[in-house]
Parts: structure tokens; sequence; C-alpha cells
């Protein structure tokens, strides 16, 4: 569709997204990571339509919360990188621009003005973790967990981890999840403050409900400039990294050792 004119928000149909579902039933917004054959791995599609829909959300005077999460069993497993060995691999010009998509996603989510609540219906893994961390509040069904993986497959876990983790969890352990690459499992996820509740399945649904209600209590206006406060050490630790992390990771692919951990990656996904 063309460029609009106006800030005017515009029904979902019209926007004609294929990677994600995004419905808008007022006071909610949700966006739905849908390419559940891969887990809900980001290509550069999705963080296209997930920032299109953060700022359409913005725009809706309508929509008072914003509810992303994933189709199928997982919530989002980060970068699709069997998608980077014809595109990004070797080519660190690209990479820079595919990374700048990656931010401009987590800058249209963090800014859009409204509470955000992340669903986590299953694994969140690297780049899908930081997805929900960068929104307000999370729940996770209790059979999932949380895990980084970029120290083996060759990607420093640059795009919110380095940067929140040590805000939500504290820095011993934010190391331990960088470093080891362990699973952490829901419970511990929730005990350690990296996500507000792990509950059963069936508790996932109607604990977005009672947030989305209690939000929509709150005075919009005073609620928007309290998010803006409240990410104020958010802000100051990704503005300071994440350009020096987008030139670095995209010099990265031309190196050996991210480009023999990503081609590794990809062999065993091949045998499979």
């Amino acid at each position: 569709m063309p460029e609009p004119a106006h800030p005017s928000p515009v029904d979902p149909a019209e926007l004609g997204f294929e990677a994600i579902v995004y419905d808008k039933v007022p006071p909610r917004a949700t966006i739905t990571l849908n390419r559940p054959d891969v887990l809900n791995a980001f290509d550069f599609r999705m963080l296209r339509e997930i920032a299109r829909a953060c700022e359409d959300a913005s725009w809706d005077d309508e929509i008072r919360v914003v509810v992303v999460t994933g189709e199928g069993r997982a919530f989002c497993v980060g970068a699709d990188l069997r998608s980077w060995d014809d595109t990004l691999v070797g080519r660190p010009q690209e990479y820079w621009k595919w990374f700048g998509a990656f931010k401009d996603m987590h800058d249209r989510l963090r800014e859009l003005g409204k509470p955000t609540i992340a669903r986590i219906n299953g694994i969140a893994v690297g780049g899908g973790n930081e997805l929900q961390m960068a929104c307000d509040l999370a729940v996770i069904v209790e059979d999932a967990f949380i895990r980084h993986v970029g120290l083996e497959h060759g990607s420093v876990p640059a795009g919110g981890a380095t940067q929140w983790l040590q805000l939500m969890v504290g820095d011993r352990r934010a190391r331990e999840i960088v470093f080891l690459c362990d699973e952490i499992p829901a419970r511990q996820a929730a005990e350690w403050g990296l996500v507000n509740r792990a509950v059963p399945a069936d508790e996932l649904d109607p604990v977005v409900d009672g947030w989305v209600e209690s939000l929509v209590r709150k005075l919009p206006q005073t609620t928007r400039y309290a998010k803006q406060q409240l990410n104020v050490w958010r802000d100051l630790a990704w503005h300071q990294t994440i350009g020096h992390a987008r030139d670095w990771l995209s010099m990265s692919m031309l190196g050996e050792e991210a480009q023999g951990a990503i081609q590794a990656f990809l062999d065993s996904r091949r045998e499979r």
C-alpha cells in the first residue's frame, strides 16, 4: 500500500502482512509471529511487518495495549539462520541492512507509547528472548524455556540481551545466560525476573486478559509518559551500544569464526 499522508491507523487487512498476523479488537491489538514451520524465526519481511504493525498501533487511539505472541509451539527462536547462507554470510553490507530492520523493529515496539505484553506461548531463543524483553510485561507457559545461543552460532546477543539482561536479572546471572547458553526453564526465568510470571498453558490467556483489563483502566497519556520514563536505563544502554554492535556484527560476517559456526549450524539442520 502507498505511504500514508497522515499518521492514521488502518484496517489490518489493508496492510497485506504475510509473516505476522496483526489483529485489532479495541482496546487490544495483537501481533502474532506467523512462521511456525521455522519456529517463528525472524526473516527480513517479519521484522518490517512487526515495525509497521507497531507504528499502526501507536497511531490508533482506540488501541490501549499491544500483545505480542507466536503461532504454534514457539514464541520465537531469533534470526532465521537458514536464510543467511545465500544472503548475509560473507556479505557485511547486506547484514548491516538486515540489522537495521531488526533495530527499527525494536525501536518501534519500545517507543509505541502504549503498554506491551509478551504472551510467550513457547520457547524464546536468542532474538526471541530479546523481543520479549523489549515488551513491558511478560508471561510464559511453564513448559517453555528461554535460551541464548549466539556464542555457539557466531553472533553476539547484542540486540537487547547484552544491554538489558543485567537490568533484569543482575550481572552474574546475565553472564551465566550469555556465556553458558543453557536453557532457563520458565519457572526459573520468573524467579530471576526475566519474565513476570510462569503459568500453566490454560492460565496464559487469563493472565494476559487480566493485565489488559488493568492497563486499560489507566490514563493513556500518563501511562505513555510513565513508560517513557521507565525506559530510561534500557534506552541508555541501547543507544550507547547498538550502532557499534550493528557495525561489528556486520564485519564479523567476513570472519572465519562466524562463517564456520553458521555453516556448521546449517549443515546440522540439513542432516535432520
